[in-house]
C-alpha cells in the first residue's frame, strides 16, 4: 500500500515501483544511493529524447555493467589485485611474438590442456573432422561457458570479464599450434613432434580443408583476435572496478 501523497519512481535496475524516499528496492535489493553513481545517471540521460539510446545498447549496459551491484570493500580490493595481475600477465602475452610460443609454454597451457583433450572425446560422435577440431573447440568453449555463466546465472560481470581474458589467452595459446601446421616442429603431449606421428590437429584440419598453405595467416589472425579480446577485457574490467569504487561506503 502506497501512502497518500507519496510519489513513485522505478528501480534503475529491475524497474519495479518504489517510493521516492525508499532506501532500497524490495524486489532486487539494491541500495539506490550506492547504485546511482554508475546506473541512475545513465538511466536519466537515456530518458531524454535528445540523447535517446538504442534499446539494445541499454540492455547490453544493464547486463555488462549495471548488473554488478557489489558494495563490499574486500571484494573490491581483491578484484583490484586480480585485475592488475591479469594486466601484467596479459601484457606479456600481447608484446611477445607468436613465433616464440610463449603462450604454449606458460602455466595456463597446462590449464587449457585437459579441456583440449576432453574436446576430442566429446566431439567423437560427430565424425573425424569434428573429433580433430574438437580439441580446439573444447579449449575455447570452456572459458566462453564460464563467461556466460557469470553473466546469466550469477550476474557477476567482473567474473565474466576475467573469463573473457581467459578466452583471449586460449586463442593466443592455439595460434602457435596453427602456425606449426606445415613445419610440425612443436613437441606434442607424448613428447614427439608432428613429424614423428601422423601430424597434429591443425596439420590434419588444414589438410582436410585444403588450406594448409594458409597456416601462418590463420595463426596470426587467431593471435590478433586474442589480443583484441584481451584488450576488451581490460577495458571492461576497469570500468567495472571504477563503478565498484564509486559504490564503496564513504
Amino acid at each position: 500500500m502506497i501512502a497518500a501523497g507519496a510519489s513513485t519512481t522505478h528501480c534503475p535496475k529491475c524497474q519495479a515501483e518504489r517510493l521516492d524516499e525508499a532506501e532500497g528496492c524490495v524486489k532486487c535489493g539494491i541500495i539506490f544511493a550506492k547504485y546511482r553513481p554508475c546506473a541512475e545517471k545513465a538511466r536519466l540521460s537515456s530518458s531524454s529524447p535528445s540523447i535517446a539510446r538504442p534499446k539494445w545498447l541499454l540492455t547490453a549496459r544493464e547486463w555488462l555493467i549495471e548488473s554488478d551491484t557489489t558494495t563490499d570493500s574486500r571484494t573490491f580490493y581483491g578484484r583490484v589485485v586480480l585485475f592488475l595481475l591479469l594486466i601484467w600477465w596479459g601484457w606479456k602475452f600481447i608484446i611477445t611474438p607468436l613465433e616464440t610460443n610463449y603462450t604454449g609454454e606458460s602455466f595456463l597451457h597446462l590449464i587449457n590442456l585437459p579441456f583440449h583433450e576432453a574436446g576430442h572425446v566429446i566431439f567423437i560422435p560427430f565424425g573425424r573432422f569434428m573429433t580433430v577440431l574438437g580439441g580446439t573447440l573444447g579449449q575455447v568453449l570452456m572459458p566462453i561457458i564460464c563467461l556466460g555463466t557469470f553473466l546469466i546465472k550469477t550476474r557477476d560481470p567482473f567474473g565474466a570479464s576475467v573469463a573473457l581474458w581467459w578466452t583471449a589467452e586460449s586463442l593466443m595459446d592455439i595460434a602457435p599450434y596453427i602456425n606449426d601446421a606445415r613445419a610440425m616442429d612443436l613437441l606434442l603431449l607424448g613428447g614427439v613432434t608432428g613429424k614423428e606421428t601422423d601430424g597434429h590437429d591443425w596439420n590434419n584440419i588444414l589438410t582436410m580443408l585444403d588450406l594448409l598453405q594458409w597456416d601462418h595467416r590463420l595463426a596470426h589472425l587467431t593471435y590478433n583476435l586474442g589480443i583484441l579480446l584481451m584488450l576488451i577485457s581490460f577495458a571492461w574490467g576497469g570500468r567495472l572496478l571504477l563503478c565498484h569504487y564509486r559504490r564503496l561506503p564513504t
